[in-house]
């Protein structure tokens, strides 16, 4: 049996996440101590006793999630389970960021540092209220590409998240995303809706954090993962610390494929896919793309202790 750990993206979080973990594991608290050190400020207390507005704030819910991941990992290796226990690590955007950590490749402070860079510049890519993402629900990805393509009207309008068969996130200009909406709806989609989210992510408008990435990256220590992670922007499994770098950059801009990765993954054999962290939108969204897996939710102590008998 071949299982992969995958990590969540934004829209996980919520207040007092992986507080119990925290609570019960001292490896767990750790974590978010190690990332409080690396900003230089008490995030696990936003976290924990915060407000949800403030802390869905792209710069604060980027290292959040990953450290709630990040807590919950090093739950499980509290109980046995080792990154070995996964043929591959796959996360949903900056979830890549949390499978890289989870495989060694880069350590959680500068994955917090990271983070909190790429949260901002994205923030900052584009005048606030320019931008907008929207979620296609049953139209497939290349009907959604049309529908884009025919909003674009000489704006940014793209095809940000491939999630799963039925649901694809368009990316742009506010004004080319409200025209996608309408055309989706007329092609027949079941739902077609603005999502709450404070910039175009994944799309070119986003452009400038790209280059802010690549800077932020250049100055990083990456090593080689203990096993593949399953990129983004590739949807197949990359080992080299060097692509590892060069495809953080391109994932700002560049499309969450994340459908194919998971038939990627499926096709190598895995069975199984813990989603480690918040929520369990991911293991959702596997659930529509291949059935043949089976998913794992390990977000609390009563998980990771589940989990761990689940592999003893």
């Amino acid at each position: 049996m071949s299982r992969a750990f995958v990590f969540p993206g934004q829209g996980a979080q919520t207040v007092g996440m992986g507080r119990d973990l925290a609570d019960a594991y001292p490896v767990a608290k750790a974590v978010f101590d190690e990332v409080d050190d690396a900003l230089g400020e008490k995030l696990s207390d936003l976290i924990w006793d915060g407000d949800i507005e403030t802390l869905t704030l792209t710069a604060n819910a980027q290292p959040a999630l990953m450290a709630t991941s990040l807590a919950a990992f090093r739950a499980l290796e509290a109980e046995g389970v080792t990154i070995s226990a996964a043929s591959f690590v796959a996360g949903h955007s900056l979830g890549e960021y949390s499978a890289l950590a989870a495989a060694g490749a880069l350590t959680v402070s500068d994955c917090a540092r990271l983070l909190r860079t790429r949260g901002k510049a994205m923030q900052e890519a584009t005048p606030v209220g320019t931008g907008a993402m929207a979620a296609i629900l049953g139209l497939d990805l290349d009907a959604v590409r049309e529908v884009a393509e025919a909003a674009a009207q000489g704006d940014v309008c793209q095809a940000a998240n491939d999630n799963d068969p039925a649901q694809v996130v368009v990316s742009g200009d506010k004004a080319a995303v409200e025209r996608a909406v309408e055309i989706a709806k007329e092609k027949g989609a079941k739902r077609a809706l603005l999502l709450p989210v404070s910039a175009p992510f994944h799309s070119a408008l986003m452009a400038p954090a790209a280059e802010v990435m690549k800077s932020a990256l250049a100055e990083v220590a990456i090593s080689a993962p203990a096993v593949p992670v399953v990129a983004n922007v590739r949807a197949e499994a990359v080992n080299d610390p060097e692509t590892i770098r060069q495809l953080l950059v391109e994932q700002v801009t560049g499309s969450v494929r994340w459908r194919e990765s998971v038939q990627w993954m499926a096709a190598q054999g895995v069975t199984e896919a813990w989603e480690i962290g918040a929520g369990k939108a991911l293991s959702g969204m596997i659930k529509r793309i291949d059935r043949s897996v089976a998913t794992r939710a390990v977000g609390t102590p009563a998980d990771v202790t589940a989990a761990a008998e689940a592999l003893a």
